[in-house]
């Protein structure tokens, strides 16, 4: 009976010993930087504890732990009805994060579900009261509304909606083929409408350079034109300097080549200048004066030999 009471008493001494460190281990609580102990004593909420060590008092206090990192959940495929009348199916994901742990345990039972209910009765009405066409272009509109309802219930959750991202929008196979006829229309005609351009653009630049050349070419004639006649009134300035310089002999020489030109050219008239006897005077009375002997008047003299080659000449024709 002895050794049956001793083992009795150590038993019941563990006993009492796992209990002591169970109610140990069940106050002691380490709590992740990344979450928070919501603590209630007694039913009643005393604050958000953590991050590290949190001690709880066994049986009076309740610890309700909470994850502040960003999560995401899927909205799976809902079929709306566009403001048209077009039926399209849209999935999308909602990215979310709890930034205040009392209200996201007293204020909401489950925050996600409630989240997704509203993301769901929000995308439909957002989709309600836009066109087909803008449902499918608009999408980053589509996700900013959403966001923005999002955010506004889940505010009063403790909940701040980060992003919502459509993933896929399906209309029907009816309006695919629409879509892709309308499509290839609108290719062709903008095809059509770049040829057209083109062949303008085309004709435009030949009239242009066409434009261009002719009136280069004028003005290269003009300038040619201007060139000439400067060059004409060079030369004649030129002849009318040499020619101020030029006196009676000179002119006289110069009549005698052109006599001696004409002599030699078979034709069978000789037209003599009025001009030339002027220019011969100093010659006939220089010759006359060598012949004479330098004496006496020389004019009948000068003037018969003029006048007999004057007859001659006139016998030549």
């Amino acid at each position: 009976m002895t050794e049956f009471g001793d083992l009795l008493g150590w038993l019941f001494l563990v006993a009492i010993v796992a209990l002591v460190l169970g109610v140990l281990l069940s106050a002691l609580r380490i709590v992740p930087e990344y979450q928070r102990l919501v603590v209630l004593r007694l039913g009643r909420v005393i604050g958000a504890r953590g991050p590290g060590l949190v001690i709880l008092i066994p049986i009076i206090d309740r610890g309700v732990r909470v994850d502040l990192r960003e999560r995401y959940f899927d909205i799976p495929p809902q079929t709306t009805i566009t403001a048209d009348n077009a039926y399209v199916s849209i999935d999308l994901l909602v990215y979310s994060k709890i930034v205040d742990a009392l209200p996201s345990v007293l204020n909401v039972q489950d925050h996600q579900g409630a989240s997704r209910g509203i993301a769901i009765t929000t995308l439909r009405a957002i989709v309600g009261s836009m066109l087909l066409d803008d449902v499918l272009s608009k999408r980053e509109d589509i996700n900013e509304g959403l966001r923005g309802k999002l955010d506004e219930v889940t505010n009063r959750w403790g909940i701040k909606v980060t992003a919502v991202e459509i993933r896929e929008i399906s209309p029907p196979r009816e309006i695919l083929e629409a879509m892709a006829k309308q499509m290839t229309a609108e290719r062709t005609r903008r095809a059509i409408v770049l040829e057209a351009d083109g062949r303008r653009d085309a004709t435009i630049r030949v009239a242009e350079g066409d434009k261009r050349g002719a009136i280069l070419k004028a003005e290269g004639a003009r300038q040619a034109a201007v060139l000439e006649a400067e060059g004409y009134a060079l030369a004649l300035e030129k002849i009318l300097a040499v020619a101020r310089h030029l006196d009676s002999k000179t002119m006289s020489l110069q009549y005698l080549d052109a006599l001696k030109v004409l002599g030699a050219s078979p034709a069978t008239k000789l037209l003599v200048p009025a001009e030339l006897t002027e220019f011969l005077r100093p010659l006939t009375e220089h010759a006359l004066r060598a012949t004479n002997g330098g004496g006496g008047p020389t004019e009948h003299l000068v003037a018969e030999p003029l006048r007999s080659e004057g007859r001659g000449a006139e016998r030549a024709g």
